[in-house]
């Protein structure tokens, strides 16, 4: 297994990702007009509607005995995956000489199926939830909703060997130990309330460590690993319980970047190095180094401000206040607001925005608490 040219990948991202994409707020009438333009090497097909009755898409490619399965927006807020899914389309159609021989080596090896958008009504109210407020996410058990059935009923006539589940990440997460946020953690799930390392569990660590090792190179120290607890109706938990390796991908906070569009790139990146690693390698014995991955924490801030003065009964407090971004949408935009996350004394804390608040005002900051 030869490794990945990063000098050619990185060549090659400004150039061709998937421009007609970006934002946080990713909806189907952003992504049908793309998927109507694939080329010809992809197959396309409606495979369901979601609960509103908008179509809900599975993109194709390659010709392997490897078959993988990837969706992403299972929540509907959580779009980086998506776009990373375009990124890597157009890679497909269009990938730099040095890198065609692994691309060919991923198709020839690999049937590649994709559901580019699993919860488009949740897209629309900027949710984790579908229409009826199902979290998909911890539906696996029940499958109350019909996008829940889509994706079972997709894993159960296609068998894959793989799965990637494309999650976001809040920006509270760092990795342990650093002041660096959690710019993509990943997550081998559990498959029963041990956490027994069965050899599906291995092989998907195994997958994992290879990403691990690619992205390391870029973004060293800012991926992180979630907790393995087991979760008895979530979907990468059941799928894993059912035989399917599933691997957790979760995009987080990179400098400057709320809208995750550097993140969507290290996400591709992650993707086309697991892929080349299930296509080129016949035993998934390499899974030690998964524990090496630090583990995701929740120190990382937008904002601090630092000895805000707030007048409270008359007396004066001095604290500081920590500050999430959340979002909302408003009359079809999405509207970006300050919500506060933590407050007292956070010297424990990380953030790129320190601010010194000891002249400002606690009101005119317009915090939410929501």
């Amino acid at each position: 297994m030869m490794n990945i040219n990063l000098k050619e990948l990185e060549a090659w991202y400004p150039l061709n990702f998937e421009k007609k994409l970006k934002g946080r707020r990713i909806l189907f009438e952003n992504i049908k007009p793309l998927i109507d333009n694939l080329p010809n090497i992809f197959k396309k097909e409606v495979i369901g509607y979601s609960e509103n009755g908008i179509e809900i898409y599975k993109v194709s490619i390659g010709k392997g005995e490897k078959k993988v399965l990837s969706w992403s927006q299972m929540h509907g807020n959580e779009s980086t995956g998506t776009k990373a899914l375009f990124d890597l389309f157009n890679f497909f159609d269009n990938p730099p000489v040095k890198l065609t021989a692994i691309v060919n080596l991923i198709l020839m090896n690999c049937t590649l199926e994709f559901i580019v958008l699993l919860n488009p009504d949740g897209a629309i109210n900027f949710t984790r939830e579908n229409k009826n407020g199902v979290d998909l996410n911890r539906d696996a058990v029940e499958k109350s909703a019909v996008e829940s059935n889509i994706l079972r009923n997709t894993l159960n006539s296609f068998k894959p060997n793989f799965c990637f589940n494309l999650h976001d990440q809040r920006s509270i997460f760092n990795v342990e130990g650093t002041q660096n946020p959690a710019t993509i953690s990943f997550l081998a799930p559990s498959e029963d309330i041990d956490r027994a390392l069965t050899d599906g569990r291995k092989e998907t660590m195994s997958v994992i460590v290879a990403m691990n090792n690619l992205l390391q190179q870029i973004i060293p120290n800012q991926i992180g690993r979630y907790t393995d607890e087991f979760y008895p109706t979530a979907t990468g938990d059941n799928f894993q319980k059912l035989g399917y390796n599933t691997i957790l991908i979760e995009a987080g906070h990179y400098k400057n970047d709320l809208d995750r569009e550097i993140t969507r790139k290290f996400n591709f990146y992650a993707l086309f190095e697991g892929l080349y690693y299930i296509a080129s390698t016949l035993n998934y014995k390499h899974y030690k180094p998964y524990f090496n991955i630090p583990n995701n924490d929740t120190k990382f801030l937008d904002i601090i401000y630092k000895k805000l003065n707030i007048t409270l009964n008359n007396t004066v407090l001095i604290e500081d206040i920590g500050i999430q971004y959340k979002f909302k949408v408003e009359n079809n935009k999405l509207i970006k607001y300050k919500s506060i996350e933590n407050r007292g004394e956070l010297s424990s804390f990380y953030t790129y925005n320190l601010i010194n608040a000891e002249k400002l005002n606690f009101m005119d900051l317009k915090l939410s608490n929501s």
